[in-house]
């Protein structure tokens, strides 16, 4: 019997598949609000509620086939014939090898016919050498703090440089550098990424409703006109639509990071290109952290008189350092539990000489930067960095504040076996209601997968519980000092580090144990992922309107002491924020109102109300 055989082109015709290039206070008196905080919380003439953010802009239609170098995969029509396919389509073909190692299929007639073979094309982006790619050659200046554990600038996350060179390990504080008005204060990585920072911008500013209605409804009126605001907080997006809704409403503002691993290298660009002296960038030495610090304050001719923090260094700073200075201040707005605490230690030494603005402890701030911003920042942190799986791993949560409650729900709802450790006994009846049990760090620490620290304390996690601790655990912190592990006793000669990734290092005891280290012991989610634009734009908001009412309040209403956020400007900031979600808020009517002792405007509940 003659065997005929036929090509797989001849048996079947494949369709071509197009390849395209995939480019701790006491409850604060009842004050009256500045006339200036209350007009910039009043909506134009003929407004009702707070008005909506602009509706989002048409989306262009989808780009035809090679409209672009990112268009996506497009198939012509029909599918690739597979030979199983075929096989089990009709029962009468017979599968076997043929001779020169491929599949080929036999007829009833005898006609053997090759099955079809998958053609390979590695598919080329546009431009291979991307960034990420390449590591460092070289090692610039380093502190001794950082000397064993190599920083790097690049990242592994979507808040990377999007250009930011990693082999170029040369100072900010070296180069000399000028942005397109020829203006040189500043100090950031690389003034040209300021077109990628920019782009960052604004899309925040998307997720940001409240602060841009602030920005249009105030910045006619400049309330802020001849505020000299030094600021120290991290040096995101977020931040930078802050900074500009400040300037916008009058201000000039200097900055500083404060955190020296959480900086945005294009965003601290773009700021600085669009005028703003920043002084800042991703992987500060602590030598340089207090140098960008200095240079935002220590100013010829430039006298702030409103301080904007986060952690309470920069007023520390200026306290310690230029005690002439900090007399003149007007106001302090500080957003970070570690600050406030340092603000109620000076304020009952009878040392606090200006007012302070608590906004750590406003609602706002508690209920949604803590609780709900973490609640989704802390598994992208961890994913980012370990590529871990949460479900059946056991963990150990230190601190059930609002921080501590984010973080557990989070990993509880992964699957994770969750413990919680708690010196406050109300916090630990909260942990216990919700399922988790309350442990002290000893009675777990060798069985753990991941250590979390968020209690703002020092020494929480310390070289005991590290020698402890399971090969391979994972120690992170979502506290904002770098103070919960004790990171400086793993420097020593008996111990390696070994730099995994950006953020993430190995530190290998003798036996070979090692564990894993994230961000040095630093902010987790600020660190090493990114956090919700639109919590920001709350607690952002909360900022503004707290300098508002600070640097406009008449002599006399706020004394030396630190002060929660009145509780008319907590709710304004809540309302401002609902209409993103289409929400409608019930009005009381003249009788309601009046049965409840309430004004119909608010506030609605009183100071010493827990949310």
């Amino acid at each position: 019997m003659s065997v005929q055989v036929v090509s797989a082109a001849a048996a079947a015709k494949v369709p071509e598949v197009e390849l395209k290039d995939l480019s701790p206070s006491e409850a604060e008196p009842q004050l009256g609000l500045s006339a200036a905080a209350v007009s910039a919380m009043t909506p134009p003439a003929g407004g009702g509620d707070p008005e909506a953010p602009a509706p989002p802009a048409e989306r262009p239609p989808a780009p035809g086939p090679g409209s672009g170098p990112a268009a996506a995969l497009s198939p012509a029509a029909g599918k690739v014939p597979q030979a199983s396919a075929m096989k089990r389509s009709d029962p009468h073909h017979q599968h076997q090898r043929h001779r020169d190692g491929g599949e080929a299929l036999v007829s009833p007639d005898g006609t053997v016919t090759e099955a079809p073979r998958t053609v390979k094309k590695q598919i080329q982006f546009a431009d291979q050498k991307q960034e990420f790619n390449k590591r460092p050659t070289k090692i610039g200046r380093r502190s001794l703090s950082r000397s064993i554990s190599q920083s790097s600038t690049d990242s592994y996350s979507s808040a990377a440089s999007y250009t930011d060179s990693s082999d170029d390990e040369t100072s900010p504080r070296d180069k000399q550098q000028k942005n397109s008005k020829g203006s040189s204060d500043f100090c950031v990585k690389n003034i040209k990424q300021a077109e990628f920072g920019r782009r960052e911008i604004e899309i925040a500013e998307q997720e940001m409703p409240a602060l841009m209605a602030l920005r249009k409804r105030a910045q006619g009126e400049k309330p802020l006109a001849g505020a000299k605001i030094v600021g120290c907080t991290h040096i995101t997006a977020q931040t930078a639509v802050l900074m500009e809704t400040l300037g916008a409403l009058g201000a000039q503002c200097r900055w500083a990071a404060c955190n020296i691993y959480s900086t945005l290298n294009e965003v601290a660009a773009a700021l600085a290109e669009s005028g703003f002296p920043v002084f800042a960038w991703k992987g500060e030495s602590e030598d340089d952290f207090w140098w960008c610090i200095d240079r935002c304050v220590n100013v010829e001719g430039w006298q702030p008189n409103m301080i904007l923090d986060d952690g309470g260094d920069l007023t520390h700073w200026i306290y310690k350092k230029y005690p002439n200075m900090f007399k003149k201040i007007k106001g302090i707005v500080e957003e970070s539990v570690t600050g406030v605490h340092r603000l109620y230690q000076l304020s009952k030494a009878g040392k606090l000489c200006v007012p302070a603005m608590n906004v750590n402890d406003s609602v706002t701030k508690q209920k949604f930067d803590n609780l709900y911003c973490c609640r989704e920042s802390i598994l992208d942190g961890l994913k980012r960095t370990t590529d871990m799986m949460f479900g059946g791993k056991q963990v150990v949560v230190c601190g059930y504040g609002e921080v501590g409650k984010g973080c557990c729900a989070a990993l509880k709802a992964m699957g994770s076996i969750v413990y919680v450790t708690e010196i406050d006994p109300i916090c630990a009846l909260q942990a216990c209601m919700d399922g988790f049990r309350l442990v002290k760090l000893n009675e777990v620490i060798r069985q753990v997968d991941i250590v979390i620290t968020c209690t703002g304390n020092k020494n929480v996690v310390t070289r005991e519980h590290l020698d402890r601790m399971k090969n391979s655990c994972i120690v992170c912190n979502m506290g904002h000092s770098n103070t919960e592990i004790d990171v400086a006793s793993l420097r020593t000669p008996e111990l390696t580090w070994e730099r995994v990734r950006s953020q993430v290092d190995h530190v290998i005891w003798p036996d070979g144990k090692r564990i894993v280290l994230l961000a040095e012991g630093r902010l987790l989610n600020l660190s090493c992922s990114t956090v919700p634009t639109f919590v920001l734009s709350i607690t952002a908001t909360t900022q503004a309107l707290a300098l508002i009412e600070l640097y406009n309040a008449p002599e006399g209403r706020y004394k030396q002491d630190v002060y929660l956020l009145p509780k008319k400007m907590d709710e304004y900031v809540a309302s401002l924020h609902l209409p993103t979600f289409d929400a409608h808020l019930t009005e009381l009517t003249d009788e309601q109102a009046k049965y409840l002792g309430l004004n119909k405007n608010g506030p609605f509940k009183p100071n010493y109300y827990r949310y």
